[in-house]
């Protein structure tokens, strides 16, 4: 049925730009039905759930131009749930920003008062559309309705302010805000349906937040980055499974959230370890791991690792991540501390079946240092179920070529390595150097990838 309806959806975009012509040819005289006008009929004599099918993957203009075609499709766009106001649904010659402002208004406007019936899903993502007070005006609008869905992404001028009647959506199940400010009213409860939450670019107070996550008791998804107004963030969502941050931040936290398994994680500032360690000598490692009992899948970015190196580093996790079986790893090869706090992580993931690694090149020296960490004999036992690896970002220097050494010979079912240099430099005796490593899975491949 869907590879009908779509076909309908593209067969009827195609009629649109023939109307003109079509009313044309109805002016002529009488005659015999043509091909033309029996294609015609069959689009007027549709079955009503199929015209509500094909109005729905339609953009706002065109179904709005569904008018045309015939009587009964009149108006029918009204009752479409659905509502996007995005860059694909209006294109405007003109370069004067007022000009688009006020026709993006009249527009949205004209919509929202003739729309007749349910709105489920309102999204506002036009990038020539600043944070105006008309936004306040919609958001009323379908606040009366039973909206499930609010996307606003205001791509220009300062944070947007949504109104409080946002805050009564309680048939809110997604929400993504994007360069807003979030104060909600005082009365506030939470959004008790919401299962996913997309926060970008936004500013918001640390007691605003911990209130709000913890308030949605659904809350499955959960997308933070770049964000300012927290720095110590609390976790506490007992049904949350995919976390997704990236920002600047001084701690991290968990809370309840024993059936987080997806977890991609970074922060986007340096962090001075020793200042750290003075401050605090708590593990970082123990404390990040300790509500997370059946991760599935982690991706450590930016300075992350740095953060976990902080403080004490057991040998391996006291609680290991059994269920852990994808691996991203953003790393110095350089710093000792992080290489510690890897191989900790790598100890405590018994069934990893996919690990990338990524180097980070602003931290490399060009200078070879003394250690040989990866060179020491660290593995007590092998990665038994790694299949999959990747390294990037490395430009050859010898910590990077042990930590390779050591993984191809720790690791008995090992089918693919695939290396990816920072540069291009030296990458002939880069990859001399990688086949002459021994590896201990006979069907391991190794393949080299231009930067």
């Amino acid at each position: 049925m869907s590879i009908v309806i779509v076909t309908l959806s593209s067969f009827v975009c195609l009629k649109l730009s023939n109307i003109l012509a079509l009313f044309k040819k109805q002016r002529e005289p009488s005659r015999l039905p043509s091909k033309t006008d029996a294609e015609f009929d069959r689009i007027s004599n549709l079955p009503g759930h199929v015209i509500d099918q094909i109005l729905s993957r339609l953009p706002i203009r065109d179904a709005v131009r569904s008018s045309v075609l015939s009587r009964k499709w009149r108006y029918k766009w009204a009752t479409i749930p659905c509502l996007v106001f995005d860059n694909h649904c209006f294109n405007f010659s003109s370069q004067d920003q007022s000009f688009i402002k006020n026709k993006l208004v009249n527009i949205i406007d004209h919509v929202l008062l003739l729309h007749n019936g349910p709105i489920h899903k309102f999204k506002l993502s036009h990038r020539d559309l600043l944070g105006v007070t008309d936004i306040d005006r919609w958001i009323l609008c379908i606040s009366r309705s039973s909206i499930k869905e609010v996307v606003l992404e205001i791509w220009k001028g300062q944070r947007y302010k949504p109104p409080s009647c946002l805050f009564n959506c309680q048939n809110l199940v997604h929400l993504e805000l994007f360069n807003c400010l979030l104060k909600p009213p005082l009365m506030f409860k939470g959004f008790k349906n919401l299962k996913s939450l997309d926060l970008q670019h936004i500013t918001i107070t640390q007691d605003v937040f911990e209130k709000l996550v913890s308030s949605c008791p659904s809350l499955e998804r959960l997308t933070l980055m770049n964000f300012t107004g927290v720095t110590h963030l609390i976790i506490d969502a007992p049904n949350l499974q995919f976390f997704d941050i990236g920002g600047i931040f001084e701690d991290v936290s968990f809370l309840n959230t024993v059936h987080l398994s997806l977890v991609s994680i970074g922060l986007y500032v340096n962090i001075d370890n020793e200042e750290n360690d003075a401050r605090d000598n708590s593990s970082k490692l123990l404390r990040f791991f300790v509500n997370l009992p059946h991760i599935r899948r982690l991706e450590i970015q930016s300075y992350f690792l740095k953060y976990l190196a902080m403080g004490y580093v057991p040998s391996r996790l006291p609680n290991l991540c059994v269920d852990l079986n994808h691996l991203s790893i953003r790393i110095d090869f350089d710093d000792l501390e992080e290489n510690t706090a890897a191989l900790c992580l790598l100890r405590s993931c018994p069934n990893l079946q996919e690990l990338e690694m990524l180097a980070r090149p602003e931290e490399q020296s060009s200078m070879e240092r003394s250690t040989n960490f990866w060179e020491d004999d660290h593995w007590s036992s092998l990665f038994a179920h790694l299949r999959l690896v990747k390294v990037s970002g490395i430009s050859g220097v010898k910590s990077e070529m042990d930590f390779i050494k050591f993984l191809l010979s720790n690791s008995p079912v090992l089918e693919l390595l695939t290396v990816k240099p920072a540069s291009q430099e030296g990458e002939w005796e880069l990859m001399k150097e990688l086949l002459r490593f021994r590896r201990a899975s006979i069907y391991a491949e190794v393949i080299y990838l231009d930067p």
